[in-house]
């Protein structure tokens, strides 16, 4: 196991030489989008100070109001991750369309990121995050970001929050590095995450209990408290999942009679998130299969999300199936 305290670029190094037919591709995307996400963690901690609170006057895809420094966030990960060359084409929240940058013609892999989870949490200094998916690229169309989530190379968030911490997975366990401000490196301080086989925490928005249009999730809900679970609930995706990690227990957004389909991206919120917690021993699902074996069949699509502890999620499916 590696070294608590290890930096970044050497531990990506070193699972790189695990791999002898390795070409330093994937390392060079990981530390391309550590490096673009050092940078927003500094608008991040200046965001009081600055002019980049507040919305900025537009809605992007998703109908919804951006904020400015959602679009600063999503300005910088463009930027880096077109000019390092490795990624053949940039699937963004923010955008309509994917961008094919003119220096990854040549890339291996296509990337799907939600440049700031939370943004609607912003000017209330709530912790608030960036969400990344790397699948590899197949036939250099937009059918490359229309892959199941199992196919994911490299999964991984950023948060934003007392600390800045970097949560990766290529598909052997999960680690994550918190950023030293000193030195300006992210270290190694939570290496091979598991989650608790159960947890005693539950988050959902039970605001919307009335809208909820799965049967037997109420019941569910009402278990859990019965259980002696507590209510968790940050309203930022990238947050509560965090915590679900480390703490276990479950975090669900379900559909509702105004959101049919969920309210959550595939791409670029379920799908990695959903990768991380299998990969820390945990389960995920959008109530009828595991959220890694949905095919996606479009860039924006949404999905009602489940994941947490194997103990809470089995509990779930018994409930509402």
């Amino acid at each position: 196991m590696s070294k608590t305290g290890m930096d970044l670029t050497r531990f990506i190094l070193e699972e790189e030489r695990k791999y002898p037919q390795a070409t330093g591709s994937l390392s060079l995307a990981l530390n391309t989008i550590a490096s673009a996400c050092k940078i927003i963690a500094s608008h991040v901690r200046m965001a009081g100070l600055v002019d980049i609170l507040g919305k900025a006057g537009k809605t992007n895809i998703q109908g919804e109001e951006v904020q400015k420094l959602d679009e600063l966030s999503n300005e910088i990960l463009i930027e880096h991750l077109s000019d390092c060359g490795e990624f053949y084409a940039l699937a963004s929240e923010e955008l309509d369309e994917p961008i094919f940058p003119e220096k990854g013609k040549n890339g291996k892999y296509v990337i799907s990121f939600d440049p700031l989870d939370g943004s609607s949490n912003i000017d209330v200094n709530v912790s608030i995050g960036t969400i990344f998916s790397i699948h590899k690229k197949v036939d250099g169309t937009v059918n490359d970001f229309l892959q199941e989530g199992y196919k994911q190379i490299a999964a991984g968030y950023v948060i934003y929050g007392s600390s800045t911490m970097l949560v990766y997975s290529t598909g052997n366990g999960v680690n994550g590095f918190t950023l030293d401000p000193s030195v300006g490196m992210f270290l190694l301080s939570h290496p091979d995450m598991k989650l608790p086989e159960k947890g005693k925490i539950y988050s959902i928005n039970e605001a919307n209990a009335k809208k909820w249009d799965i049967n037997g999730l109420k019941e569910y809900i009402e278990t859990l408290k019965d259980e002696g679970y507590t209510v968790r609930y940050i309203g930022s995706m990238v947050a509560d999942v965090h915590r679900t990690l480390i703490k276990g227990g479950i975090f669900a957004y379900p559909s509702d009679i105004k959101n049919k389909n969920g309210k959550l991206r595939l791409l670029y919120e379920a799908s990695p998130m959903a990768f991380l917690i299998e990969q820390a021993g945990g389960k995920a699902t959008d109530g009828k299969q595991d959220i890694l074996k949905i095919k996606p069949t479009d860039i924006h699509q949404r999905t009602p999300v489940f994941l947490g502890s194997k103990k809470e999620i089995d509990q779930l499916m018994e409930f509402i199936n």
